[in-house]
């Protein structure tokens, strides 16, 4: 658990508990560690959960898929990321959705009832957990609101390069990196691999971007 501090005192949410708590907050929310394989399943589409989970390390897919096996990809989660919140504090609701690990990874689970409820030991930390609860709630919904804008778009080019403007403002640069590769891009914006990736190219030609595998430059 030591090693993972660094990564617990840049989540947010913990900000606001002191770093003496740290160790007496994971005890107290029943907190345990996960180590997981890429492509290992740790909640699956129809399961429920009161479980909440913090990305240690590697990274996170939550993933959608159809009858006829075609996948979307919902979010990528990184090392100080929550996943499953929201489903683990609606209370007895099953998963719409599959949360695997993007590479080999460690996850911590917390209890979400132990992070709502304040426990008999009166601890002091459980009121800045609900408040940076409901904060991490809320910027997902915006960042969830902003990918409906971008699907929203009619042409793979209009979803792409919606994508890669808003990276560039979360990045605050016109040069970034973004967290998938081709066929992961393909399934997070709901297009086939194929025409995204003429249409990357088509864009390199008209001197709008410059790429290499997942770096990209915004030219105009």
């Amino acid at each position: 658990m030591k090693n993972f501090i660094p990564v617990l005192r840049s989540c947010v949410l913990f900000d606001g508990i002191a770093n003496d708590d740290l160790f007496a907050i994971t005890g107290c929310l029943g907190a345990w560690v996960k180590e997981v394989k890429k492509g290992q399943v740790i909640f699956s589409e129809g399961d429920s959960t009161n479980w909440i989970g913090i990305v240690l390390s590697g990274s996170i897919q939550i993933m959608k898929e159809d009858y006829n096996g075609n996948r979307t990809i919902v979010s990528l989660c990184q090392p100080a990321e929550l996943f499953a919140e929201s489903f683990a504090c609606a209370g007895g609701g099953v998963l719409p959705v599959s949360i695997l690990a993007a590479e080999d990874s460690s996850v911590m689970l917390i209890d979400s009832h132990r992070v709502c409820v304040s426990c008999s030991n009166a601890c002091t930390f459980h009121s800045h957990l609900i408040q940076n609860l409901l904060k991490i709630v809320a910027n997902k919904n915006i960042q969830f609101n902003q990918k409906i804008e971008i699907l929203s778009m009619r042409t793979t080019r209009e979803k792409l390069l919606a994508y890669l403007n808003a990276e560039a403002k979360r990045a605050g640069n016109s040069s970034f990196t973004i967290p998938y590769d081709r066929q992961a891009l393909a399934d997070y914006l709901g297009v086939e691999r194929s025409a995204m990736s003429a249409e990357i190219s088509k864009l390199r030609n008209d001197g709008i971007i410059e790429s290499e595998k997942n770096y990209f430059k915004l030219l105009i």
